[in-house]
């Protein structure tokens, strides 16, 4: 029986990552296959974030697909390889068994995105449909123009989506809307996608870059605040989205009993005090 390996080492080739300051800036390079996640590209995906998450020196990332488009799916030929994981012969229990640990695999790669301490922004153009929605609902904030084109086309392929979008799609649209995209598949558009939540901003771009020039300037932004406050706000919000109010309290009053008192702390009161902009050691 034959499995998809996605922890070999290499070298990325699939994605980039440039840095600016604190700022990092991460592409899908598959843009003559409109980005399409191949396997190559979601072990690279899980690699980078991890190395992201653990890079003292970045505060925000941004995540970008190269070309006219975001992210258009699984790539057709890992689905074939995912078939091919059961030949003739394979004893069913094992081979069910085998499909069981890919899927949970490949759902670790995406809360790998959502895992990583800093806030990571979504520049997104073109298409950004099946599992590129579930890449996109991983991130902190999204950010799309007026062409952007968002779908879940599970249903219409005949299978459930499983790596994510249908648990953290409703906790960002509201259950309706996320049942609506789910079941009917339709095409849902930038400004459409602002007014329900899916994005926090429709921007007007000329072109991709220029978007992602837009989330940039915002990353910046982002990057010049206190690290630890940063970081303790994002997990703080993703802890209280699954656990009761009572629990998220009690998370927020632990972290903050450690790190609360902070050379942070000092710099931000210091700052204020003189009329200047606070700085920040990563």
């Amino acid at each position: 029986m034959s499995t998809l390996d996605l922890d070999a080492p290499a070298t990325p080739t699939a994605l980039s990552v440039t840095h600016d300051g604190g700022v990092a800036t991460v592409r899908l390079e598959r843009p003559e296959a409109a980005n399409a996640l191949d396997r190559t590209l979601w072990r690279e995906l899980r690699d980078t974030f991890t190395a992201l998450d653990a890079d003292p020196g970045v505060r925000v990332v941004v995540l970008a697909g190269a070309g006219k488009h975001f992210c258009a799916g699984i790539d057709l030929s890992m689905l074939g390889e995912i078939q091919g994981m059961a030949p003739d012969g394979a004893d069913p229990g094992r081979a069910r068994e085998a499909l069981r640990r890919l899927i949970l695999d490949l759902q670790d790669v995406l809360t790998t995105v959502e895992r990583c301490r800093v806030p990571v922004l979504a520049a997104i153009q073109g298409v950004c449909v099946g599992a590129g929605l579930d890449l996109a609902v991983a991130c902190d904030l999204r950010y799309a123009t007026p062409r952007t084109k968002f779908s879940l086309k599970e249903v219409d392929m005949g299978l459930a989506a499983d790596v994510g979008v249908l648990q953290r799609l409703p906790r960002i649209v509201g259950e309706g809307r996320a049942r609506e995209m789910a079941y009917t598949c339709r095409d849902v558009r930038g400004p459409e996608a602002e007014t329900m939540g899916l994005v926090n901003a429709c921007v007007e771009a000329d072109d991709p870059e220029a978007l992602v020039a837009h989330v940039q300037e915002i990353a910046r932004g982002l990057a010049a605040k206190s690290p630890l406050a940063m970081r303790g706000t994002k997990h703080a919000i993703t802890y209280a989205r699954d656990h009761s109010v009572a629990d998220g309290l009690d998370q927020i009053a632990t972290w903050n009993a450690s790190a609360l008192i902070s050379e942070d702390l000092t710099e931000a009161v210091t700052a204020f005090s003189q009329g200047r902009a606070p700085r920040y050691a990563d």
